[in-house]
């Protein structure tokens, strides 16, 4: 199948060269221009700034969680530089290495920490951190030499030469953002960004998908301390002092002011509220003793009025007056991967599974088979149980008793994304979808997943997206933000990720929930395709009709308890079923 579609803004993503080019510019300035000593000292702050900031863009802008203690991790970075060199005589190189490592550690250790707790708990523990160790440096004399700070602070040599310049620290510095800038650029569009950037949409949706939640948010604190601690390394070596204060709660206030000034989702946004946030102070000191309002009034402004930072106003601005096209093809049909298990064998085997929320019995001693290459259908009242038995099947419940076994391996009580490593794939009642990324991007989750044995490594991942959405017919709309598409298409984009993942057995939890009658047809026969390439699916829907037309196999829920299970003939005219759900209304227009 091969169609030509319209391209998104991700086609408009500065590349990697460009960000080289704006490297080489302001060397070339910083070595063209008549820069006095005060200016350079400037916008060398800036550019170690913004190594630190850019920590903020990897662990808000990109995983959503939320840190105070920036500042924390830039002083553990400066302060070990500084007493690396200066109290163990280490290189300046092996230094810098100690005050990442010593960073990261730290960081490392606060995300293992505290990153389950999420929201205002988790702000409340980084600003804890970063008061401790402001104290840290404050009143341990004999190692910080507290408030009396360090001095003397050495700086590198590069091939022989010394950087006891200003101006050749400086460019040294703008080197170091400029491949800081492209990491971290890079970092986004790599199997890790999109994590992280699915965890900060919906972690629920991600977990189903096979991000490991817990770990992705302590790897993005890791790298956000890291970045930090670099920043601080080599704000201390080109300042040759630093004191406690300033590494205290207040910088990490800046810090996170530059970062939602110029655009936390992007590191061009980072790198410029950085400089504006640096140079705007000093532009505004002809104004005297009223420059700090006016300061202070143009970033309350700008943040009013510009909600997503100025490089996100730009970016929209952008894509409200271009809109680029490119060609958009999937480059083979869809495959599926092979389930293993033998036709006669079941794919699902659940036994007296119970899930009890208190004194409610949502599922009491529930038992269900689901055979390979067949449609499983789950019906039944609501509050029967069905949502409940599908979060308990995908991990999101932990049951109360029971056992559930999945291609003959046992799998009860399972992280969610250790299920979909195995195979096990879902859409949810409730569309969860990535908001903030495009039906493309949606979709490469799904194939990136791990043991995904046609995409392994996440290798290809595009090409088999592509291939998804080009299945469920919406590959001209790959590259729109899925925020933006029709209910019905956004169900069929839940859909492509999940078929992207090569799932061993698929979980429909009401797809046709919000459908109108003619995109309820157009499921039917996607169901039918989804089936003809031999996969397994699991289905819960109200729809009776669209039961009717699909299943192979029906099982009935009533009050968290199996009440009827066989072949559609037979359980949709058991009296029970009658009585608890159908009603003979829909017996009689049956027959």
């Amino acid at each position: 199948m091969t169609v030509t579609t319209i391209s998104s803004a991700s086609n408009r993503v500065p590349k990697v060269p460009l960000f080289v080019l704006a490297g080489a510019i302001a060397i070339g300035l910083v070595l063209m221009l008549p820069l006095d000593g005060y200016t350079v000292s400037i916008i060398m702050q800036a550019a170690t700034y913004a190594i630190a900031v850019l920590g903020l863009t990897v662990v808000l802008g990109y995983a959503g969680q939320i840190t105070l203690a920036q500042a924390a991790f830039f002083g553990l970075g400066a302060y070990s530089l500084a007493l690396g060199t200066l109290d163990l005589g280490l290189s300046f190189w092996v230094a810098l290495a100690l005050a990442v490592v010593v960073s990261g550690a730290f960081g490392a250790i606060l995300g293992l920490t505290s990153v389950r707790l999420g929201g205002h708990y988790l702000a409340m523990v980084t600003i804890s951190f970063q008061q401790i160790v402001t104290l840290v440096l404050t009143n341990w004399i004999s190692l910080t030499r507290g408030p009396d700070g360090i001095a003397g602070i050495g700086r590198p040599s590069i091939l022989g030469r010394e950087l006891t310049s200003n101006v050749d620290y400086l460019i040294f510095s703008i080197v170091v953002l400029t491949l800081v800038i492209i990491s971290v650029w890079k970092l986004k569009s790599s199997r890790l960004g999109r994590r992280m950037e699915a965890m900060r949409d919906n972690e629920i949706a991600a977990s189903v998908t096979g991000v490991n939640v817990y770990l992705t948010k302590v790897i993005s604190f890791t790298i956000c301390a890291v970045l930090g601690g670099l920043g601080g390394a080599l704000f201390a070596s080109g300042f040759s002092y630093i004191s406690p204060d300033q590494f205290s709660f207040a910088e990490s206030i800046v810090f996170l002011t530059m970062a939602l000034l110029g655009g936390v989702h992007s590191v061009i946004g980072t790198a410029l509220g950085t400089l504006l946030l640096v140079l705007l102070p000093e532009m505004l000191r002809f104004l005297r003793d009223i420059y700090l309002a006016v300061y202070g009034l143009a970033v309350i402004l700008i943040m009013i009025f510009m909600p997503d930072g100025i490089w996100g106003f730009v970016t929209l601005l952008s894509d409200k007056l271009f809109h680029r096209i490119a060609a958009r093809r999937a480059s083979a049909p869809l495959k599926l991967a092979k389930n293993e298990t033998p036709s006669s064998a079941p794919v699902l085997e659940v036994e007296t599974l119970s899930k009890h929320f208190g004194g409610v019995k949502a599922l009491d001693n529930m038992g269900m088979t689901v055979s390979a290459n067949e449609i499983h259908a789950l019906i039944g009242p609501n509050g029967s149980g069905k949502t409940t038995l599908v979060n308990v099947l995908t991990g999101l419940y932990k049951p109360t008793s029971g056992n559930i076994r999945f291609n003959g391996e046992t799998i009860t009580g399972m992280a969610p994304h250790a299920l979909a490593a195995r195979g096990l794939a879902r859409t949810f009642q409730n569309i969860r979808l990535f908001r903030s990324m495009t039906c493309l991007e949606n979709v490469i989750l799904g194939a990136q997943r791990p043991g995904n044995d046609l995409t392994p490594d996440g290798g290809n991942a595009e090409a088999r997206a592509l291939a998804a959405l080009a299945f469920v017919d919406l590959l001209d709309r790959a590259d729109d933000l899925v925020g933006d598409l029709p209910y019905g298409h956004q169900r069929k984009v839940e859909i492509a990720r999940a078929l992207a993942a090569s799932p061993r057995l698929l979980l429909l939890d009401e797809p046709a929930a919000g459908l109108n009658s003619t995109e309820k047809q157009q499921l039917v026969e996607l169901l039918q395709r989804m089936k003809a390439l031999g996969l397994t699916i699991l289905v819960i829907e109200h729809d009776m009709p669209l039961v009717e037309q699909v299943a192979d196999h029906i099982t009935v829920l009533n009050f968290g308890e199996r009440i009827a299970n066989g072949t559609p003939a037979m359980v949709l005219r058991d009296q029970l079923v009658i009585n608890a759900y159908l009603g003979e209304t829909h017996v009689h227009a049956a027959t």
